[in-house]
């Protein structure tokens, strides 16, 4: 039987980047998602795709007797920070539940490695910054709680059970693949950059921002926006590492400096060329004022070397994947 990785919400935006560095490192991917936020077509035909849930234990154990699993990249969740507040019992029941029970079922069928998709949120309003792994996490969003609570549940999983694994904590992904075959597609996507292309683009009328008054050099909100290209090579990094025999381990995945939401904005209107509209709002609930990664441990533990640490390149790569998506929808 063929070793293969499982990646659940393979067919979301990072997850469909997983797969194609999955295949391009000689992998043999097999995709679970239930299609809630993403695209069939967005997983290349040659990849074995399961329609399902990943808190469905009997798909996942009819999943787990079709394959041998060597390891599972665990994506599928919801990530809304605002959502999360209003809606936090959803947030518990997909993030921490769902991922109870596909946990269960690794142990069970004895999956040697797990590689977390986790979040810069566990940290909530971090105290210094750049924030290392070993600063305290104090999550102030359901949203992070609920990734914090899975890692919880993979540290417990690991120090009873043959499981090690790796928790990646992403601060911001942005950009599309730069050969042109995936990127962020959703129509409902949150993401600063995905707006802001789609408001240069006539697709939006302007944009909003939330919060002009933090404590930030100039009153917004601080990020660590990271290429999806150079995230999915931490976790064929990760994967790799934890083959060798590597202990388990926690990982930012950033590349330690930021930009406020104006200086994003100001790099899409010039690389567009065009000006939008952008209306100040009030603060939303659960943003802190800034995030950005200490990535020491990820370059010297996983040997992550990031290639694509170029803010204008982050833009015209997510530009241009908006202006393909927008092709394709007037063809269609």
């Amino acid at each position: 039987m063929t070793t293969s990785v499982l990646v659940t919400g393979g067919a979301g935006y990072i997850g469909s980047h997983m797969v194609l560095g999955l295949l391009e490192a000689g992998e043999t991917p097999v995709v679970l998602d239930n299609l809630s936020s993403g695209f069939r077509w967005a997983v290349p035909g040659n990849v074995e795709f399961v329609t399902g849930d990943c808190g469905d234990a009997t798909l996942l154990s009819s999943l787990f007797d079709r394959y041998h699993f060597d390891a599972i990249i665990h994506f599928a969740a919801k990530i809304v920070v605002p959502e999360s507040v209003t809606d936090p019992l959803g947030y518990y029941r997909n993030n921490t539940a769902n991922a109870c029970t596909l946990l269960e079922c690794a142990v069970q069928h004895r999956v040697p490695r797990f590689v977390l998709s986790s979040t810069a949120a566990v940290y909530g309003e971090p105290a210094v910054s750049p924030v290392t792994e070993t600063a305290r996490t104090s999550p102030i969003n359901p949203y992070g709680c609920s990734k914090l609570m899975v890692e919880h549940m993979l540290a417990d999983v690991a120090s009873v059970h043959p499981l090690s694994y790796a928790a990646l904590r992403y601060f911001n992904v942005a950009g599309a693949d730069p050969a042109g075959r995936a990127g962020q597609s959703g129509a409902h996507a949150t993401h600063l950059i995905k707006i802001a292309v789609q408001a240069a683009l006539g697709r939006r009328d302007g944009m909003d921002i939330f919060g002009s008054d933090y404590s930030t050099p100039d009153g917004s909100c601080v990020r660590d926006y990271t290429h999806v290209s150079d995230l999915v090579a931490a976790h064929i990094d990760a994967l790799r590492y934890l083959r060798a025999g590597g202990q388990s381990i926690t990982c930012n995945v950033g590349y330690a400096r930021g930009y406020s939401v104006f200086e994003v904005i100001d790099t899409v209107k010039r690389v567009s060329g065009v000006d939008f509209d952008v209306r100040v709002k009030a603060r939303r609930a659960g943003d802190p004022a800034s995030l950005v990664a200490s990535n020491d441990r990820a370059r010297a533990e996983l040997g992550w070397t990031p290639k694509h640490d170029n803010l204008e390149t982050i833009v015209r790569q997510a530009l241009a994947w908006e202006r393909k998506l927008g092709l394709e929808s007037a063809a269609a």
